[in-house]
Parts: C-alpha cells; sequence; structure tokens
C-alpha cells in the first residue's frame, strides 16, 4: 500500500525522487526569483477610522504569493523568494531595478502609479523582464502607452466603469448624474464612466464637479456642515442614480444618505466596482482572506490582490511547464494554453492584444457583495470577458 505522501505525488502527477536522488545535490530545489518594486509614500488618511492607514499596500499580497507557490513548489522541487525593491520617496527607479536585475529577477511585480511604470520600462536593466502591473489602472497603458514585456493585473478603469455599467443597465438605472473630483485620476475615471454609458446605453443628464471644501467631520459641527453642502451639490431631478468619481477618498463617503433625492450611490464609492473586497465569500474567497489576514494582520485589498495574482501567474507557469527558466514561464504566462484560478469562479488569462488579464469585477456594497460582471444577457463570441474594458477591435495597443 502506497504511503500518503506517495499517493499525494501521484495524484499530482510528480515522480518521487529516488533514494540516489534524495542523498545527492540534485534534489536541491531550483530558485526562481520574482521581483517586488514599490515606491515609499505618506499613507492616506482614510475619511474612516474603519478603515486603517496601510503602509505595507500591494507588498503583502505579493509575499502571500510567493507562500502559495512554495506550497506546490516543493512537490516540483521549486523554490520561489520574492526579492524586494523600494522606490524612496522623492528617487527615481533606476538603481532599484539594477538592483533587481543584479540579483536575477527577470520577473517583477511592479507596484507603481503609470509616471514611474513608464519610467521603470525605459530603463534598460528591464528590457529583458517581464513586468506585472500591479497598481496602474490608466487606460493609456493598455493603449497607447503599452509595452511587449507589460501584462496588467489590476483591471483598467474602462473595465471598472464597464462592470458598474452593465449592472446598472441590468437594473435598467439609465440616467446618471455624475460627480467628478479635482484630481487627473478622478478626472480619468469619470472618462471612462462616460465611455461605458454610451457603450451600454446609458445617459449621463447632469455632471457637477466637487468644488466644496471640505471642513472637519470629526470637529463638533462637522457633521452639519457636511450635511447641508452635499445636498446642494447633488441637485436634480432627472437621475436614477448618483455616480461618483473620487478616487483619493475626498469626499466620495460624504455622499449616500445625504444627496438631495433618494438615490443610490456607485462609482468609487457606495456600490464600487472592484477587483477584490473583504466583502467577496464566494468560489473559495474566505478560505484566502483567512490567509492573508494570518500573514498581513489586515484584510486584502485590491493592489494585494493584483500583486498576489501576479506572482501566483508565476507559480502557476512553473508547475504547469516544469521549468525554472524566466524565458520559458514568460512564453507560457502569454500563451494561448496559460490560465490561473483566482477565487473568481473561473479562470483568468491575459488578453493578446494588450496584455490586460480577464477577470471577473466584483461590485461591492460596504458589508456584503451585491453582484459580479459581466452580467447576464451582454454577450461576446470569445469571451464574456471581453464585455469589460477594451475589446480586440477597441484596443490602440501594438505589442510586437
Amino acid at each position: 500500500m502506497l504511503a500518503p505522501a506517495m499517493v499525494l505525488l501521484a495524484v499530482l502527477g510528480i515522480a518521487p525522487l529516488s533514494s540516489a536522488q534524495a542523498q545527492s545535490g540534485a534534489a536541491q530545489p531550483t530558485r526562481i526569483a520574482i521581483g517586488y518594486l514599490g515606491r515609499e509614500e505618506a499613507p492616506r488618511t482614510p475619511l474612516t477610522f474603519l478603515h486603517p492607514e496601510l503602509t505595507d499596500e500591494g507588498v503583502q499580497g505579493a509575499r502571500l504569493g510567493v507562500q502559495d507557490n512554495n506550497t506546490t513548489g516543493r512537490f516540483m522541487n521549486q523554490s520561489f523568494e520574492l526579492v524586494e525593491q523600494v522606490v524612496p520617496r522623492g528617487g527615481d527607479v533606476a538603481a532599484p531595478v539594477q538592483a533587481l536585475a543584479e540579483q536575477g529577477v527577470r520577473l517583477l511585480v511592479a507596484d507603481l502609479p503609470a509616471e514611474e511604470l513608464n519610467a521603470l520600462l525605459d530603463q534598460p536593466a528591464a528590457k529583458d523582464m517581464l513586468v506585472f502591473n500591479a497598481r496602474a489602472k490608466d487606460d493609456e497603458l493598455r493603449n497607447a502607452q503599452c509595452r511587449a514585456n507589460l501584462l496588467h493585473t489590476i483591471p483598467s478603469r474602462r473595465m471598472l466603469a464597464d462592470g458598474l455599467a452593465q449592472y446598472l443597465k441590468w437594473k435598467r438605472w439609465d440616467r446618471w448624474m455624475l460627480v467628478v473630483g479635482k484630481y487627473p485620476e478622478d478626472k480619468a475615471y469619470a472618462d471612462a464612466l462616460r465611455r461605458a454609458a454610451k457603450k451600454f446605453g446609458a445617459r449621463i443628464v447632469d455632471e457637477k464637479e466637487w468644488t466644496f471644501e471640505e471642513g472637519n467631520r470629526r470637529s463638533d459641527s462637522g457633521h452639519t456642515t457636511v450635511q447641508s453642502l452635499v445636498p446642494t451639490a447633488t441637485q436634480g431631478d432627472e437621475h436614477q442614480v448618483l455616480v461618483v468619481a473620487d478616487e483619493r477618498d475626498i469626499f466620495g463617503e460624504y455622499l449616500p444618505y445625504r444627496t438631495w433625492l433618494p438615490r443610490p450611490v456607485a462609482g468609487t464609492h457606495g456600490l464600487v466596482p472592484t477587483a477584490w473586497d473583504r466583502v467577496h465569500e464566494q468560489w473559495g474567497a474566505t478560505q484566502m482572506h483567512s490567509r492573508f489576514e494570518k500573514l498581513a494582520g489586515r484584510w486584502m485589498t485590491e493592489r494585494d490582490y493584483a500583486a498576489w495574482v501576479a506572482v501566483r501567474a508565476v507559480g502557476e507557469a512553473a508547475t504547469r511547464t516544469k521549468s525554472t527558466s524566466p524565458d520559458e514561464l514568460a512564453s507560457f504566462i502569454q500563451g494561448k494554453d496559460f490560465n490561473v484560478a483566482g477565487f473568481k469562479g473561473q479562470a483568468l488569462t491575459f488578453r493578446d492584444w494588450n496584455g490586460q488579464l480577464r477577470q471577473p469585477i466584483l461590485l461591492a456594497g460596504p458589508r456584503m457583495l451585491v453582484s459580479v460582471s459581466p452580467q447576464e444577457g451582454f454577450l461576446h463570441p470569445v469571451s464574456l470577458l471581453d464585455t469589460l474594458g477594451d475589446d480586440r477591435a477597441d484596443s490602440t495597443c501594438e505589442r510586437g
């Protein structure tokens, strides 16, 4: 009768090591280095005390990914190592990227805003790397600014906006008021929402720019100031839903329950389209939450998830190819036979035309998952996931 360990190896299709192999140096695991490049930045103070100030967002997801890779890797004689570098505040990416290259990194998770991501890709040391974008949602990176060695595990703004628009269309909430913040990323998200409204047959009947200076809501009269300010900012009688673009979390949290008319709030606040959220419990997500909380002592964020799935993509490729060659792994990840499980109910794959990871978009309320897009009834000849974001015909990316 086979021992339990031998049965497990047989199920996985892995040949056990012989006694000679076990006693020789051939049994030593082969190292696979995965780089992580983040940036030093001041923690952003959230509007609510219920959300902690995060100083380790992104990197904790990558660390969990390496743990998960090594769980399988030990059966494959593979050892995964996360090599971490940080761009100092006010510094540039050149030295950290060179340091990663000198440590053998050819597969890199980049947790950087778009400008610094482009600077990274321009470095000579990055030319031979496959880079996973785990933070920048900018649609330009998937179009005119795309690169042959760049993949995206974070959804684009257009994917998020399309996921929300499909649900609002399914609900027949076709008339939107759009409230936009003053920062460039707010305006970029608003552009994606306008495009999604046109794409799915909704209409933005009113648009407001948030120009108010918020008082300190934690002062004795703070709630009074907000309570009188928000109705003024949201007056309008034609809309069915108020859609907000406030990526910096400056004012969006103030909107629910304070609008001029009793209307639901969606977008960056209220009903939020996202890659990941703590309210997600389906398809084994609770198990993921448990493991991440044990590691990091907090809930997993969207950036953590994007870094995790990037690292897991490398692990999955190594398992499937039985290779530790960065070139072979990079080729397989970008090939038609690759997919990776992501706790979202279906296998995730990369689009060959712009490097974007196909993935469902969660629609999360404050305490419950409301829905998951793509929604029923939105069809596509290749993949329903390609109804979210730039389809092949829409893309201006040339990755060749």
